[in-house]
Order: C-alpha cells, then sequence, then structure tokens
C-alpha cells in the first residue's frame, strides 16, 4: 500500500513538474514569439508597452479629438492612433478642452492629421508611437528602393532611401514594431544628407522564421544585423551608425561588439566599420523586459518565474557559450548615445542610467521624462532631433 501511494505521489509529483515546464515554454513563447498586427487594429503593428485597453473617439472637430480620459491619453508629444481601418496623428493635449464641448471623462488633444479610414464616435482606437504607415515612399514620398539583404537564414527585406554622405544609418525596429519606426526621423537624416537602410530581420513578415519559431534575445538576431553591415559597406558605405529602438537598440551594442571582436563572419570589411550607436529605449535586463512583455500579453502571474527561466533555456539553445545575451558596458568601444526615460516600464531606465555612468568618455544619456518604451522621439521630436545631431555632427 505505501509503495502504491509513493508511486501514486512520485507520478503526480512527475505530471506537475512536466506541466510546469510546458506552461513555462508557453509563456515564454507568447512573450518572445515575434509580434503581428494586431487584429482589432487592422493595420500596422502595436509596439511593445501600448497593447492596453482601447480607446473610444467621443468627438471629432476640426483640429481636436477627444478621447477616452486616461494615463495614455494624457501623454504629451505627438502620437499615432490606429483602428480598424482608421490612422491618424494627434498633438498635444489641449488646454480648455471645455471650448470643443469635452466631457468631463475625455482629454481633447489636437487632430493634425488622418492618414486613412475615418474617425467617428465610439471608434475604437489604440494610442501608437508610429506616427506614419506604410514604407518611406507612401509615407513621406521620399526615394527610396526595395532592397533584399543576404542573410545567414535567407533574404532580409528591406528599404533603402539613398543620400550624398558614405557614413550610413541602418536603423533596427524594436520589440512590437516593424521598420516603419525609423520613418519620423527619415527627413532629419535627409537634411544631414545620411542614407538609411531599414531592415527586416528574422521573425518580420516577408524574413526567415527566427530558429524554434522566437526570438532569442538578440543571441541570434544580431547577425542579421551584420548581414546589413556588410551589405552596405558593400555598396560605397565608408562608416555605420547603428540606430535601434528597444531590442534593436540592445542587437546594435551586440554587433558593434562582435563586429569589433572579429566574432562576426567579417565578410565585406564589415569589421572596424560600425562608428557610433544611437541606443532608443535599450533592452539591457533581458530577464526584467521579458516578465513585461510576458504579462502584457495576459500569462498568469504565477506563469512568469516559469516564462524567465524557459526563455533563459531558448538563448542558451540559441548560444550556449553566451545565456546572457546583454553586451557589458566594458566591451563598448565606440560613442553611444542613450535615449530614455524613467517612465519605461518594458526596459528598465535604471539599466541605462548605469551602463551610461560606467562608460561616461564615451556614453552620452538623454533622459526624456512621460515617455513610454520606445516612445522618447514622441515625447518631444524638436529635442529628440536636436541632441541626435549634437551626437552625429562629430561622427561626420
Amino acid at each position: 500500500m505505501r509503495m502504491r501511494t509513493a508511486a501514486v505521489a512520485a507520478t503526480s509529483a512527475l505530471g506537475a513538474a512536466a506541466a510546469a515546464v510546458a506552461a513555462g515554454r508557453y509563456a515564454a513563447g507568447a512573450a518572445l514569439r515575434p509580434a503581428r498586427s494586431a487584429p482589432a487594429a487592422g493595420r500596422g503593428h502595436l509596439p511593445a508597452g501600448f497593447g492596453g485597453p482601447s480607446l473610444t473617439v467621443h468627438e471629432v472637430g476640426t483640429g481636436h479629438i477627444a478621447l477616452t480620459r486616461s494615463l495614455t491619453t494624457l501623454l504629451p508629444g505627438t502620437y499615432g492612433l490606429i483602428g480598424r481601418g482608421c490612422h491618424a496623428v494627434v498633438g498635444p493635449v489641449l488646454s480648455g478642452g471645455d471650448q470643443a464641448g469635452a466631457a468631463a471623462d475625455t482629454v481633447v488633444r489636437r487632430l493634425e492629421r488622418i492618414t486613412y479610414g475615418e474617425l467617428a464616435p465610439r471608434t475604437k482606437v489604440w494610442l501608437t508611437p508610429q506616427v506614419y504607415t506604410g514604407g518611406p515612399g507612401d509615407a513621406l514620398g521620399v526615394d527610396r528602393t526595395e532592397i533584399e539583404v543576404p542573410g545567414e537564414l535567407g533574404p532580409l527585406p528591406a528599404w533603402f532611401v539613398p543620400g550624398p554622405r558614405d557614413v550610413w544609418v541602418v536603423a533596427l525596429h524594436g520589440l512590437g514594431a516593424g521598420p516603419e519606426q525609423a520613418l519620423p526621423l527619415l527627413p532629419f537624416y535627409s537634411a544631414l544628407g545620411l542614407p538609411v537602410l531599414g531592415l527586416s530581420y528574422r521573425g518580420d513578415a516577408g524574413a526567415p522564421a527566427p530558429p524554434g519559431g522566437v526570438r532569442h534575445l538578440g543571441g541570434t538576431e544580431w547577425r542579421d544585423v551584420e548581414a546589413a553591415v556588410r551589405y552596405a559597406v558593400g555598396e560605397g558605405a565608408a562608416q555605420i551608425v547603428l540606430h535601434g529602438w528597444s531590442s534593436g537598440a540592445s542587437m546594435a551594442l551586440r554587433a558593434a561588439d562582435e563586429l569589433r571582436s572579429g566574432a562576426g563572419q567579417g565578410e565585406g570589411g564589415a569589421a572596424g566599420r560600425i562608428s557610433g550607436l544611437v541606443l532608443d529605449s535599450p533592452v539591457l535586463d533581458w530577464w526584467t523586459t521579458l516578465r513585461a512583455l510576458a504579462a502584457e500579453r495576459h500569462v498568469p502571474r504565477p506563469l512568469l518565474p516559469l516564462a524567465v527561466r524557459a526563455a533563459q533555456g531558448h538563448a542558451r539553445a540559441a548560444e550556449p557559450d553566451q545565456p546572457a545575451p546583454v553586451v557589458r558596458p566594458d566591451r563598448l568601444a565606440v560613442p553611444a548615445l542613450i535615449v530614455h526615460g524613467p517612465d519605461d516600464t518594458i526596459a528598465p531606465w535604471d539599466a541605462s542610467t548605469a551602463f551610461a555612468t560606467a562608460r561616461e568618455q564615451l556614453v552620452s544619456l538623454y533622459t526624456v521624462p512621460d515617455a513610454p518604451h520606445a516612445a522618447m522621439w514622441n515625447a518631444d521630436p524638436g529635442e529628440y532631433e536636436e541632441r541626435l545631431r549634437r551626437f552625429l555632427t562629430p561622427l561626420l
């Protein structure tokens, strides 16, 4: 009888352990699987940190729009609104909202433009940092070329906007976003004469799937950055500035380190060509970010520790010799501009301040208050571009 009881207990324990492992893998997959367009939004992406409850349009007038009052709709700056079959751009919160007839539970913002579709009362929308949709030609009417970058897993779709300088910018989007994340800065970069390559990497639409079907926390994605650098050098680039948002920023750090150390393939003279890094809301503490992503994608709280362990397993499987895919400050060898804010709930701001403090001679830190994850430009476009101009001038 005792043996039977012990056997049942052992079987139950094994079953519970197996269930825990399966739950952890599910939770990690939910957090790490490449994000798709939000079904309710119809078009475009909802980047990490912006997948919360929808907002309701209460009124649309000439030059203004009234939305559900929330912390999100009160954010300062310029943002996109995306809903099913519609996209618009809103500016600052307007003072004296009563003049627009807004109710007490609404926020009135300046309506900059309606990109497509129709906004009407009761329309459900989401705030997004993406103020442009489509590619550079559709969004801004600029000359661009659709290209394919030869990558480790296959061709990587990209667009290229030419410029007269031989210093190129390679733009690397972040969690839940796409190459359109770089579009707001194309006029700025064009004014400086800088060519810009907007890369789609493994897991993006039209690009090869990542091994195992999930992101590897930069452990493999950096090789697509290396491929983009090789392509740029082959097309005449003398130096490369990597501009990354969120996970794209951590990929930029990793690629710069690998190409400096010679761990990359080094084909096409890519080694030593990266001259600067722009790191917007960089993910420097992957496990905290993973917990935040899993929670945002409605993984139950008890499963969050299991999700972290499973994600660590994914990372180690991708690169057994480097379980922590974050570059240490002492490995930085080129100037970097970190743009981040204390209100980021996805990538801890403290990690950025610690990184900048550790390498004060190479890192400039621009702190942006009242800005969600990877929305630093949106909070204050003019100041963002001025800080970027000051950083880039010595590199040109």
